[in-house]
């Protein structure tokens, strides 16, 4: 049995940030750029008014309170810029928020800072007065205020979210460069498995595992290609990896049979295929016999254990991290918060528990362990909102007591932290 690093060492070995594909940034949300986005434009595109109003050549000096000035012509936002020639810059021309600034014109001042003088009745005002003054520049948003053009925008391995997607349309950025998403093959294993609706004969159970793997892949970034269902049967396992494989995946997941007893075939049966076994077994709880092999046809296969809580944190830190290697993302680097309540740090074993999180009302956070965390039980993921890790404690038990720092984690890696006021 290895500890958590060195056996994470040994499945990102070669890890690799997968081929690009061009995709409309519109179909991309939480998909991670492959390369870095630069302004195609400046943004604004032109000098445009920023409220409804009336434009001024000001130049340097300042509207004074009570001057009058002509209305000259009007522009509404669409429209072509207007060209006046000398003579009408010397007046007023009514604008519309967001349309180009007249030629020569500089300043905008809003429609309810002026009183209207004359004119008919839907048509534009034949003068206007100023009610207080106006400064040189006011009202105008530059070409290029808010970006440059050639400006880098958006950096490789950001993902998109709907604020990058509204940044690249307002761009007209139709496509862009992304990842592709990893693509991953599923094995669940056990003759005690049913699907949900089935019943079998004797002591079957409902495989909630695939669901839950199902699921969180998706969330975690990753593409489901195949899912299999087979018993405790080498030859049955083979063929199903057989089967997966010919759908090209980067990634084999199984679940079950990889601990020590006589049906925990995996292993072997992995091995008389010509799989390259990095490890098996890590000191970590819960998910001990948890393993990592290299199949002969080249993609990597992560063995995690049956039980519900083994399963997620086998997915939680050893498939995630490997899905933000082919992901191109930076390692994850945890939220570090104080405990709110004593816990028992196991001797020699990396422990992860589920977690809730507590704000007070100065808004400070700590972290509460769940209680009753065996393997087995489903109860704790329903108020989990974290994983907290406790690291190895050498050769004996530890106490964390209240106010110690651990690491905390959300319960997946493309997901923030969240938690809720008051005591759990």
């Amino acid at each position: 049995m290895i500890g958590y690093e060195e056996a994470l060492a040994l499945l990102l070995r070669d890890a690799a940030p997968l081929d690009a594909e061009s995709l409309a940034a519109f179909d991309g949300a939480g998909r991670v750029l492959a390369a870095d986005v630069h302004s195609p434009a400046p943004l604004p595109r032109f000098d445009n008014a920023a409220m409804d109003g009336f434009a001024l050549a000001l130049g340097d000096a300042t509207g004074e309170a009570g001057t009058e000035w002509p209305v000259l012509g009007s522009t509404a936002a669409g429209d072509a810029a207007a060209r006046p020639d000398g003579t009408a810059r010397q007046g007023a021309w009514e604008i519309m928020t967001g349309a180009v600034m007249p030629d020569g014109l500089d300043s905008v001042v809003p429609v309810e800072r002026v009183d209207a003088l004359g004119g008919d009745e839907g048509a534009p005002p034949a003068r206007i007065r100023l009610r207080e003054p106006v400064r040189a520049g006011a009202n105008v948003r530059r070409r290029g205020e808010d970006i440059a053009e050639g400006a880098r925008v958006l950096a490789k391995s950001e993902r998109l979210d709907p604020a990058r997607i509204m940044l690249l349309a307002a761009l007209g950025i139709e496509r862009v460069p992304l990842v592709r998403r990893p693509r991953v093959a599923l094995i669940a294993t056990g003759r005690e498995l049913a699907e949900g609706g089935e019943a079998g004969e004797g002591a079957w159970i409902h495989d909630s595992n695939t669901p839950f793997l199902r699921l969180r892949l998706h969330a975690a970034g990753a593409e489901m290609v195949a899912c299999e269902r087979v018993g405790d049967d080498p030859a049955g396992f083979a063929a199903a990896l057989d089967r997966v494989l010919a759908h090209q995946p980067d990634l084999v997941i199984s679940t079950g049979a990889v601990s020590r007893g006589r049906f925990d075939f995996v292993p072997d049966s992995l091995r008389a295929r010509g799989a390259e076994l990095r490890f098996h077994g890590v000191a970590i709880r819960p998910g001990k016999p948890l393993l990592c092999a290299r199949l002969r046809e080249g993609p990597l296969h992560v063995g995690l254990p049956g039980n519900p809580a083994s399963c997620a944190v086998g997915l939680r830190f050893f498939v995630e991290p490997l899905l933000r290697a082919m992901l191109g993302l930076p390692r994850e680097r945890p939220t570090r918060l104080p405990l709110a309540a004593p816990v028992h740090a196991r001797a020699n074993l990396r422990t992860h528990l589920h977690a809730m999180l507590e704000s007070d009302g100065e808004g400070r956070l700590a972290v509460h362990p769940l209680p009753r965390q065996e393997s087995f039980r489903l109860a704790p993921f329903l108020s989990s909102q974290a994983w907290l890790v406790l690291p190895e404690t050498g050769d004996g038990s530890t106490v964390m007591e209240p106010g110690q720092v651990v690491d905390v984690y959300p319960p997946g890696h493309l997901e923030p932290l969240a938690w809720r006021q008051g005591h759990p």
